[in-house]
C-alpha cells in the first residue's frame, strides 16, 4: 500500500511539473531565410539624369512571433535585407552598381477575422544604408544612402488546406510616414561635405510627399516533404524628391526561402 502511495504521489508531481512547465513555454517563432533575383530600375540624379535598368540579388531574414502583451494580440517582426544591383543606361556606355541594407523593427495588433483569415495592423522603425556607384563619373563617382523613417505597416494571414496540406498566404506592405534622410546639394561634392565641412541642408525630413515609397510583399508557405518553403514575390518603390535631387529604385523580385517554426522558453 506504502508502494502505491508513494507511485501516485510520485504521478501527480510529474503532472504538477508538466502543467508548470507547459505554462512556462515561450511563444511560436517563425523564422524565414530567403534569396532572390529580380529586375531594377535605377535613377539618381545626383550621378546622373539617365535612367539604369538591370538586375537585383536580394537576401532575407524574418522572425515574426506573437508577444504575452494584451493577452496575446501583440506581436512582433523583425526583417532585415540586403541587395545588390547591376545596372545599364538606355545607350548601354555606363554601368551603376548598388548595394544596399535594410532593417525594420515592428510591433501590430492582431485580429482575427475568420476562423482562417488574420490582420495585423501597426507601426515599424525602418532603416536604410547604401550606396550606388556610377563607373563612368569622374568628380562624384559614388551616392551614399542613409534613411530612417517610422512606417505604418499591415500584414494579412490566409489559412488554408490544399490536398490536406496547410498552405500560409500573406500579404504585407509598409508605407513610409516621417523620417530623416541624408541627401547632398545638387553639384554638392563629397569633398566639401566631410572634408571642408559644408554639410548644412543635407539632412532632411521626410514625408509621403518628399520620399513617397512603398514597399509590397505576397509570399506563400507551403510544406514540401519534412521543409516548409517560402515563396515570396516583392514589389518595392522606394523614391525621393529633396535638395534639387531626383532618385529612385524600383524592384521586382522573386525569392525562394525555407520556414522554420520553434518555441523560445
Amino acid at each position: 500500500m506504502k508502494i502505491g502511495k508513494y507511485i501516485l504521489t510520485i504521478a501527480f508531481l510529474l503532472l504538477v511539473v508538466t502543467a508548470k512547465a507547459q505554462e512556462s513555454q515561450g511563444p511560436i517563432y517563425t523564422r524565414a531565410t530567403s534569396y532572390g533575383l529580380g529586375f531594377t530600375s535605377l535613377q539618381d540624379t545626383y550621378l546622373s539624369p539617365e535612367t539604369y535598368k538591370g538586375w537585383e540579388a536580394r537576401f532575407s531574414r524574418e522572425t515574426l512571433h506573437q508577444t504575452k502583451l494584451m493577452q496575446g494580440k501583440i506581436w512582433q517582426q523583425t526583417y532585415f535585407q540586403g541587395n545588390f544591383g547591376y545596372t545599364d543606361n538606355r545607350a548601354e556606355n555606363n554601368k551603376t552598381a548598388t548595394a544596399l541594407a535594410n532593417w525594420n523593427y515592428g510591433w501590430y495588433y492582431r485580429q482575427a477575422l475568420t476562423h482562417n483569415f488574420d490582420v495585423l495592423m501597426g507601426g515599424a522603425a525602418d532603416l536604410n544604408g547604401g550606396f550606388t556607384y556610377n563607373m563612368r563619373n569622374g568628380n562624384n563617382p559614388v551616392s551614399l544612402r542613409a534613411h530612417a523613417s517610422i512606417d505604418a505597416s499591415v500584414v494579412a494571414l490566409w489559412n488554408l488546406h490544399v490536398k490536406n496540406r496547410p498552405l500560409t498566404l500573406r500579404y504585407q506592405a509598409n508605407l513610409p510616414l516621417l523620417g530623416m534622410m541624408f541627401m547632398p546639394h545638387y553639384g554638392q561634392s563629397y569633398y566639401e561635405m566631410f572634408s571642408i565641412g559644408e554639410r548644412g541642408g543635407t539632412l532632411k525630413v521626410t514625408t509621403p510627399f518628399s520620399a513617397p515609397s512603398l514597399r509590397q510583399m505576397l509570399s506563400a508557405d507551403y510544406p514540401i516533404g519534412k521543409v516548409t518553403l517560402r515563396f515570396t514575390y516583392v514589389w518595392d518603390a522606394q523614391q525621393a524628391h529633396i535638395n534639387q535631387i531626383k532618385s529612385h529604385i524600383y524592384s521586382h523580385i522573386f525569392m525562394i526561402g525555407v520556414v522554420k517554426r520553434f518555441q523560445k522558453l
